[in-house]
């Protein structure tokens, strides 16, 4: 017979598989009280059919692990760093839950420091010029002379007299003491007061040679020439139309001198030292 008839063939004895447990696994089993379950038979549980089987699900494996490792690589780090700070936003807002909402800000407008306002100036008046205590000499004059024309002046203008009569007046003092304040050698007692120089003409002493005994006044008065000049423009004014007068017969009316005609030839320089002193 041909031993590869059916008949020939002899049964092939079967060898029980032992199956291998993993002692991890017994243990766990062990440990949740399973006793290892007997080794099974059936189609399948062949060592040939173990091995194929074993050998796919390894290559399936190692597929899934290329391909794992390629998902997991470089480009989905952004997303784990979202995943992550969406946990921490989470948890945090877990534990502000019950927290008071912090205060709002209100801006505040910085207020500016107050400028000082300027101080206002004051807007000074001019003023009219002031003319010097002793004015400069003019028409060949001397200070004294110079300041005792002022004198004739200054008296004048607070009679309110015209410029005409300033004129007369000093004209007339240029020809009787030639502008100085005299004494007189024949009345000792104006030598007791301020003089600058002495004539003799009788008792007529001061600017005009006005004499005490005629009534112009007394001696320390003449003395002065203040007086002595509003003792003039008084007497002047009594003196009826004497802006129509000429000047010498204005001065010879008010003085009654010897030489009548003398004041003429001093008007022009008493011209010039009033326009100096107005």
């Amino acid at each position: 017979m041909h031993p590869d008839h059916p008949d020939t063939q002899q049964p092939t004895e079967t060898r029980p598989v032992r199956r291998t447990i993993d002692p991890a696994s017994a243990e766990r089993r062990i440990g949740r009280h399973r006793a290892p379950e007997p080794a099974r038979r059936g189609p399948g549980r062949s060592t040939p059919a173990r091995v194929a089987v074993a050998t796919g699900v390894t290559c399936c494996l190692g597929l899934v692990g290329v391909v794992g490792v390629r998902e997991t690589g470089q480009p989905h780090a952004p997303v784990r760093e979202a995943l992550a700070d969406r946990a921490a936003t989470e948890q945090r807002a877990s534990r502000d839950f019950e927290r008071a909402a912090p205060p709002v800000a209100v801006p505040v407008t910085p207020i500016p420091a107050a400028t000082p306002s300027p101080t206002p100036t004051k807007k000074k008046t001019p003023k009219k010029p002031v003319r010097p205590k002793h004015p400069r000499p003019v028409a060949g004059l001397d200070q004294r002379q110079m300041d005792n024309a002022k004198a004739i002046v200054d008296a004048g203008q607070a009679m309110k007299m015209p410029r005409r009569a300033l004129v007369v007046a000093v004209a007339t003092a240029m020809q009787e003491s030639n502008l100085y304040n005299l004494a007189s050698d024949v009345l000792p007692e104006s030598f007791d007061y301020p003089h600058q120089g002495s004539g003799s003409d009788h008792d007529s002493i001061g600017l005009f040679q006005q004499r005490p005994s005629s009534g112009w006044g007394t001696v320390a008065e003449i003395m002065r020439p203040a007086y002595a000049a509003r003792a003039f423009f008084t007497a002047l004014k009594e003196v009826p139309g004497w802006t129509e007068l000429s000047l010498t017969s204005a001065a010879q009316a008010v003085q009654v001198s010897a030489f009548p005609d003398a004041y003429a030839q001093h008007e022009k320089r008493a011209t010039t030292v009033v326009a100096a002193l107005v």
